[in-house]
């Protein structure tokens, strides 16, 4: 069966984006050089992404809206609008844990769960994430979008790795 992984940064504090839901803060604490390229690691074990509504506007609108950035997979994106779909983004009105299990059943590599929270929150109630990646970027934003908020039960977890760059820590965490 396929493999479920949320792929998300957060600051010291548990916020993915600050109270405007911007995410120019998500940076380390010296220059890019410094950088490990986690994100091309990760990526080749995916050919399917799953987002809200709000990720793929701020994707399309503000992050990059010249290019599809995600064009080497196929993009489930959860809303209530109508939209047309395309090859490459399918814009599904379901609930994301049902979604996610119908795509689990499907032959492909892993499934990456891009965001935003109110998606996670509803995976992670649900028990649907199999892997944690998550990258504690060295800001402490105060207030804004939380990652995780009023979960249901407890979930265990098991650390399987941990590494830091630029002041970042990736931490990788798979259910217990």
């Amino acid at each position: 069966m396929r493999k479920v992984s949320l792929f998300i940064a957060m600051s010291l504090d548990g916020y993915i984006a600050d109270s405007e839901g911007g995410v120019s803060w998500l940076t380390g604490q010296g220059d890019d050089s410094e950088n490990i390229d986690s994100y091309s690691e990760f990526v080749k074990d995916i050919d399917t992404i799953l987002m809200g509504r709000n990720t793929y506007h701020q994707l399309v609108t503000e992050l990059s809206p010249d290019v599809w950035v995600y064009d080497d997979f196929i993009t489930y994106v959860i809303t209530h609008e109508e939209n047309v779909s395309s090859d490459k983004i399918i814009f599904a009105n379901e609930n994301p844990g049902d979604l996610i299990k119908k795509l689990k059943e499907q032959g492909g590599k892993g499934i990456w769960v891009c965001g935003g929270a109110d998606i996670v929150q509803q995976l992670v109630n649900e028990n649907l994430i199999d892997i944690y990646y998550i990258t504690v970027i060295p800001t402490i934003l105060g207030s804004g979008i939380r990652l995780f908020e009023n979960g249901t039960d407890e979930i265990k977890l098991k650390l399987l790795r941990t590494q830091t760059y630029n002041g970042m820590i990736d931490l990788i965490y798979t259910r217990r």
